[in-house]
């Protein structure tokens, strides 16, 4: 069965990338996308945004000059895990990598107006809850993680609420097959796997009566 981390609710330092418009090739740039092993784009993610020489596959990261105006290297968003942006996040290539680089380096929601739909969906197969708000909820919440340092947002996909420290909840829509994708940690072959077991175990019973020659050897 394919599976993925769970997501129920999450409560996390917010960092705000305040940029509409956001695609793929800035996510994790095409010089990464040789790999096909889901895991260590984190280090390279915002490539081109986060550090001021150009990166390589296999860079060691650790002492590559960085561009301190970029948000992921100011001390106060370390350990970010929400990403607030703006509209059309995600835009661009259909490159899976890029919620494999926002999920390595450990974002698990991402909050914005809108996403791109490609993006979006491949976020729900990768175990990050992208969370749509309209234009002024997302405003207020840049203003507020601007003024107060260490701000974190609740996401609760049960509710579907996203909830600020103040206790105020921003209600969000999410579609009933991902929501539960996310919610048991499963894609959608798991989910398939889950829900037809039987069916499945069946039928391959019934062909290798059918055809014993094909499970020979």
């Amino acid at each position: 069965m394919a599976a993925m981390e769970p997501f129920t609710r999450h409560t996390g330092l917010v960092a705000p990338l305040d940029r509409a418009n956001v695609d793929t090739d800035a996510i994790i740039p095409k010089q990464f996308l040789k790999s096909v092993q889901r895991t260590g784009f984190g280090p390279y993610l915002f490539d081109e945004w986060r550090y001021l020489d150009h990166g390589e596959p296999g860079m060691d990261c650790t002492d590559r000059p960085r561009n301190p105006d970029f948000v992921l290297n100011q001390e106060r968003y370390q350990g970010a895990s929400v990403l607030l942006t703006r509209e059309n996040f995600g835009c661009g290539s259909s490159r899976e990598h890029a919620p494999w680089a926002l999920k390595d380096y450990g974002f698990r929601a991402i909050v914005a107006p809108s996403f791109a739909d490609i993006f979006y969906s491949n976020c729900f197969k990768n175990g990050i809850l992208p969370v749509v708000l309209d234009a002024e909820a997302v405003d207020r919440l840049f203003q507020d993680v601007y003024a107060t340092e260490g701000y974190e947002l609740t996401v609760d996909l049960p509710s579907q609420q996203a909830i600020t420290p103040a206790g105020e909840a921003f209600g969000f829509e999410v579609d009933g097959f991902r929501k539960r994708m996310l919610l048991e940690g499963l894609d959608e072959i798991g989910v398939t796997l889950a829900e037809h077991a039987e069916a499945i175990r069946a039928y391959e019973a019934r062909r290798q009566r059918e055809a014993p020659w094909l499970f020979t050897g």
